[in-house]
């Protein structure tokens, strides 16, 4: 929290965008128990658990909680189900879907989220920062026009261009609904929130300020006008130079970057505000002296600043926990 009011603190604070994921066994446990994701997700003890159990392992700087940016399309009755190896897929929407979308009774759908961050907190240690989530309008967006993840998400740019109304009302519709379910999150014991743009780099110039940073800064104007004290990152993956006005635009306290962004770029990002990131997960992965390296060119470069040291995207089912105690130590400055 004293990064993200622009304190330069050393070592620098850590998590792990995915900390609790498919490479914890204990994690695999406890998603069999849940039946389905989305049952692990709405389960206020089992996402509780999951949640809590990389703090317990690692003694990260902060819990984030766990559960899904497309809880949002689902509770607006899209259908959406994670189907294992098709990855996450719903009900595609069309402009007369999108005229028809309604906010009743979406953050009620949401309540046992809001449960689940309740108990997290009361169950964290006090110095642990606790971050809620969503996912911006444009990610979420390009999953309600296809239907399902793609690879450029041309199904989504494509509508964008045909329907630029219809489009519009969607991405205002999402940023909305979105403010309201970060400030619930807040609200229940959330210390800070994060705003995921995960396919924010598939997009040109003109169309990243309309669909990816215009619809993120409604968000973050709508938080902050009700919880002046709210603290939040916005994570912008692939977005490259387009991040060199993102905070401002958007008004974020922090700016996430992938680890396809040039340090001497972050660097100057960092001269704004705080940075989170930004290490290969794949470092993570290989562990050893690719894993050593990668933690020291970022410290070297930004830890003379405000910092939030992360991966540049979520740690993958292939890493290996032993990997992940050499990192935390390594940034901690416990390992040579």
């Amino acid at each position: 929290m004293r990064v993200l009011s622009g304190e330069t603190v050393a070592p620098p604070p850590l998590w792990l965008m995915r900390q609790a994921g498919r490479y914890l066994p204990e994690y695999r446990e406890t998603r069999a128990k849940a039946g389905s994701f989305l049952n692990l997700c709405y389960n206020p003890e089992l996402a509780t658990e999951v949640t809590l159990q990389p703090i317990r392992r690692y003694g990260f700087d902060a819990a984030i909680l766990f559960s899904d940016i497309l809880v949002i399309p689902d509770a607006l009755s899209r259908n959406v189900r994670f189907n294992v190896g098709h990855g996450p897929e719903m009900d595609p929407i069309d402009a007369d879907g999108i005229r028809a979308l309604s906010p009743v009774g979406v953050l009620d759908h949401l309540r046992p989220v809001f449960e689940a961050v309740s108990r997290i907190r009361a169950g964290l240690p006090v110095e642990t920062t606790l971050l809620g989530f969503c996912g911006a309008p444009w990610t979420v967006a390009t999953y309600m026009i296809a239907g399902k993840g793609t690879p450029d998400q041309a199904p989504a740019r494509l509508f964008a261009y045909r329907y630029p109304e219809a489009f519009a009302r969607l991405l205002d519709v999402l940023a909305d609904i979105s403010a309201d379910y970060l400030v619930a999150q807040i609200d229940a014991g959330a210390d800070a929130v994060q705003i995921f743009d995960s396919w924010a780099g598939v997009l040109g110039e003109a169309e990243f300020e309309a669909f990816a940073a215009q619809p993120v800064r409604r968000i973050i104007a709508s938080v902050k006008a009700r919880r002046p004290q709210a603290k939040i990152i916005a994570f912008a993956k692939g977005a490259g130079l387009l991040l060199k006005d993102y905070r401002q635009i958007t008004g974020a306290d922090a700016i996430g970057l992938d680890w396809s962004v040039p340090l001497k770029f972050a660097v100057d990002l960092q001269r704004d505000g705080a940075v989170q990131g930004n290490l290969d997960p794949m470092r993570v992965v290989a562990g050893g002296k690719a894993l050593d390296d990668g933690i020291d060119a970022i410290l070297q470069s930004l830890g003379h600043g405000p910092l939030i040291f992360n991966l540049g995207h979520g740690i993958t089912p292939e890493a290996n926990p032993d990997h992940v105690t050499a990192l935390v130590k390594r940034v901690r400055g416990e390992l040579a």
